[in-house]
């Protein structure tokens, strides 16, 4: 997402908003159970579901909906089949989206999908012709208390990271996804608050030439797509 305050800040808003509904422990719920299908049941083989673990503890995800997540995925209990689907696209005033899904039913959620583009002035596109605007990336978030960049760049130069840099929420640390377990645990070995480790799509360059009309109108956008149930993320180049 972009690193504007005034665009963070909007997203915060609506993670906020998201957690009082209990839709962030639904996307969780579903993402532990692919993880955990795919990957095996125990987070010490499996570094994703670790990963997704820690994300939600954070949210306080009660431990109970973790280990029927868990056990949806590994087959212990019954449960929804979900497939993860990636759909691209532009927003209002050709800001470009990559939406990631989880869905029991393809055709259900590309339908929903197309269908918002179309009623709310965006415009969902060929797979591909977006993806390229952006780079799959590992970012870990570490809190401001005690860390500079400098320390955190003394701390992690021996692994795979591509940059480090500060915005509001803390530092952020991006590098390849293969590298995002490893740097992780790096900084909270060196001592370092970890908020947050996610694999994200980041945008290689950013439309900033919107007004800030324009900019509150894709962010009303984006909060709609994200409230279609199978939507997990939403990933823009807004600048």
């Amino acid at each position: 997402m972009s690193g504007h305050s005034k665009w963070a800040t909007i997203k915060r808003k609506k993670a906020a908003l998201d957690s009082k509904r209990g839709r962030i422990f639904t996307r969780l719920g579903k993402e532990i159970s692919v993880v955990a299908r795919d990957g095996g049941g125990d987070p010490s083989f499996n570094p994703r579901l670790r990963l997704l673990i820690d994300k939600a503890k954070a949210a306080n995800m009660p431990a109970d909906n973790i280990d029927r997540a868990i056990k949806r995925g590994t087959g212990a209990v019954d449960g929804a089949h979900y497939e993860f689907h990636r759909y691209e696209g532009y927003a209002t005033n050709g800001v470009a989206l990559i939406v990631e899904t989880l869905s029991d039913n393809k055709n259900r959620t590309v339908a929903d999908v197309r269908h918002y583009f179309n009623k709310h002035g965006g415009r969902l596109a060929a797979d591909g012709s977006v993806s390229w605007m952006f780079a799959h990336k590992g970012q870990v978030t570490v809190a401001k208390d005690g860390a500079t960049e400098d320390a955190l760049l003394e701390k992690l130069m021996e692994y795979d990271i591509d940059e480090v840099f500060e915005d509001e929420d803390g530092f952020k640390v991006l590098g390849p996804v293969s590298s995002l377990d490893s740097v992780r645990h790096a900084a909270e070995n060196a001592g370092f608050k970890v908020l947050s480790a996610e694999m994200i799509w980041k945008a290689k360059d950013v439309a900033s030439s919107l007004t800030d009309e324009q900019a509150e109108g894709v962010a009303t956008f984006i909060d709609g797509l994200e409230d279609i149930d199978d939507v997990q993320a939403v990933f823009d180049n807004l600048g």
